[in-house]
């Protein structure tokens, strides 16, 4: 199938490739439809919402408002499956947290369609908190010690330092508390575990791979923060322990498609990492766009992907929001909007300027919830699409 994707972009096929991304709201599916877009695919989108940043944007051909899969995950399911047949879709890109719900469709996709993920249980692994600190454990690879919240070995962790709590499925660090040592956690929902704390840098990367091999990877770091979520952000060139722990951690799995990581480095150079999310993360909006494209529609011929000639990414109505909370901290403030002034939006183009101009109220379905209810910005994002319980693989849809 990707071979005969990259037939097409040689010049032996005379229809342009359709791709649907499965979510619109976020900047980084306004990225992924540019790259696309600019490698000359028809792109379409499927998203619960109504309205969204990428339905304006002249890189989108056709949108479509789909059930919400945390309603009706079937349903959600076949209205992709519609979208796909009606629009004759060649490619399949999941973009943020459904990507767990679409995985369920790789067995049912029609002949000819592809698929940019891995499996449901590849994913539900390495999405899984506890799943993925066993597992790269027992490849000698560094994370932080790990363990259900009510286990012996988590009480004695949470007695012996600082740690973190978190949910096993969580997102957008929805749930997620940092507790002193000997301070007892109050006892959440299910699936709570407890992790070290490691002091240090934070730093996060995101890879494009196929079949294990590494077609780029960047690291970046949060510049200015809205909650847990890095608004701000800016590229990081040199960390050798995390491209250490990246490389032997891709060697070992047959893994295509977009896979990141949270790490830790800690004061001696050593990078510990938290947690991994298999799908899209904000530093896509590093990657050079026609190079990205072409490499999801051709992974197996394409060569590494270069990265933008910029150094520090934000979303500017949010990094100025954000400036604006901390007026009465002169110093903070400052900082914050000299990031602001010296970072390039994501989200603006002269060539695709309403998707900028019209944010707010293509955004209007997150920020409601966000400025009337207690739902943090991170939640109202993903709050119906995100794989939060666990579970067993979704039924594939009849």
């Amino acid at each position: 199938m990707f071979e005969r994707l990259h037939n097409f972009f040689a010049g032996r096929s005379p229809r342009r490739t359709t791709v649907l991304l499965t979510l619109g709201r976020l900047p980084k599916a306004l990225e992924l439809a540019r790259a696309l877009h600019s490698a000359g695919c028809r792109v379409v989108v499927a998203e619960p919402f109504r309205w969204h940043v990428c339905k304006p944007s002249r890189a989108v051909a056709a949108s479509y408002q789909v059930t919400a899969p945390n309603s009706d995950r079937q349903a959600y399911l076949r209205d992709l499956l519609s979208v796909i047949a009606e629009e004759r879709v060649e490619l399949v890109v999941p973009v943020s947290e459904e990507a767990l719900h679409v995985a369920a469709l790789k067995d049912a996709l029609p002949d000819g369609v592809a698929l940019l993920c891995p499996s449901f249980r590849a994913l539900a692994r390495l999405h899984d908190k506890l799943a993925f600190a066993r597992y790269a454990a027992g490849r000698e690879l560094a994370v932080p010690a790990t363990h259900p919240e009510n286990t012996e070995a988590a009480q004695a962790l949470m007695a012996a330092g600082d740690y973190v709590a978190k949910p096993a499925h969580s997102c957008s660090g929805i749930g997620v508390s940092l507790c002193r040592g000997g301070q007892r956690h109050q006892v959440g929902e299910p699936g709570m575990l407890v992790q070290g704390f490691v002091e240090g840098d934070h730093i996060s990367s995101l890879s494009l791979l196929h079949e294990g091999r590494e077609l780029v990877t960047v690291l970046y770091r949060g510049a200015v923060y809205a909650g847990t979520v890095a608004v701000c952000f800016e590229r990081v060139d040199v960390s050798a322990s995390v491209h250490a722990w990246i490389r032997k951690f891709c060697e070992g799995i047959n893994y295509s498609g977009f896979i990141a990581f949270d790490f830790i480095v800690d004061a001696q150079g050593k990078a510990w990492a938290i947690e991994c999310n298999p799908r899209p993360t904000s530093g896509v909006h590093f990657l050079e766009r026609e190079a990205l494209g072409r490499a999801m529609l051709a992974p197996a011929s394409a060569d590494s992907i270069s990265l933008k000639p910029v150094q520090r990414m934000q979303w500017a109505y949010s990094t100025l929001t954000e400036a604006y909370a901390s007026i009465l901290r002169p110093p903070e403030f400052l900082r914050r909007m000299k990031r602001l002034f010296s970072s390039r939006d994501v989200v603006w183009s002269l060539r695709d300027p309403l998707p900028f101009l019209l944010m707010t109220p293509m955004s209007w379905e997150i920020l409601w919830p966000a400025m009337t209810t207690d739902v943090t910005l991170g939640e109202a994002t993903q709050r119906d699409i995100a794989w939060l319980s666990g579970g067993v693989e979704p039924q594939t849809p009849r």
